[in-house]
């Protein structure tokens, strides 16, 4: 997969689901049955043990249509690692111009974080290929509204306070894509073994995100 068509992926399916889980056994399942419900989309975070073997792993394992990106980079060592294992995206917390650079020249998509406009103008014009706005919890889905007004080109993705729920109204304020961590990956579901919760939840946020989507197109 070339990175345009990754990017295009990235957007058309427009939910990244972001983990950060211990036990690959429970990692594959969780996989498995968001995929069921239409997200396909994951990131496996730095802040995994083992997080570059977890995603060769999840490469090598998972079936052609998931895409697998790496989270949490914050240097160039990392990424240039993450990419070799086979990430396709790269998200970070920050942006980092070298980040960027290394994640462009091996082909992956590039998604750092930024919090200011200036911050995502910077990044933007660094390569960035979506800019993660983090966190965006305290910023809510008016932020998008007032930064596409000068920068509508700006591809903007929020993570942080973004639930099943209110995908919606994040997509309609302007993001292309959202990340969504602890309440798409119910914890006491995956305790429990009842993986058909995130199955359930994974099919109602992309019906959610494909519902808000359309009324942008009217």
């Amino acid at each position: 997969m070339t990175k345009d068509e990754t990017l295009e992926s990235l957007l058309s399916s427009g939910v990244v689901a972001v983990i950060r889980m211990k036990d690959p056994e429970r990692l594959t399942k969780v996989v498995m049955a968001i995929r069921e419900g239409g997200v396909k989309c994951i990131e496996i975070t730095m802040t995994v043990p083992g997080a570059v073997e977890v995603i060769a792993a999840m490469v090598k394992t998972a079936p052609p249509d998931v895409l697998v990106g790496a989270g949490t980079v914050t240097d160039r060592g990392t990424a240039d690692d993450v990419v070799s294992a086979g990430a396709k995206f790269v998200v970070s917390p920050v942006f980092r111009p070298d980040v960027v650079a290394v994640t462009k020249a091996a082909g992956a998509v590039a998604i750092p974080g930024c919090y200011t406009p200036t911050e995502i103008l910077t990044a933007w014009e660094a390569g960035a290929d979506i800019v993660k706005v983090f966190p965006a919890t305290s910023l809510g889905p008016k932020y998008f509204r007032d930064v596409a007004g000068p920068f509508p080109h700006i591809r903007l993705m929020p993570t942080g306070g973004v639930t099943v729920d209110n995908v919606g109204e994040w997509v309609k304020a302007g993001a292309v894509a959202v990340g969504i961590g602890s309440d798409l990956l119910d914890k006491k579901a995956i305790d429990e073994g009842r993986y058909e919760v995130l199955t359930e939840k994974a099919a109602r946020m992309v019906r959610n995100f494909v519902e808000a989507k359309s009324t942008l197109k009217r």
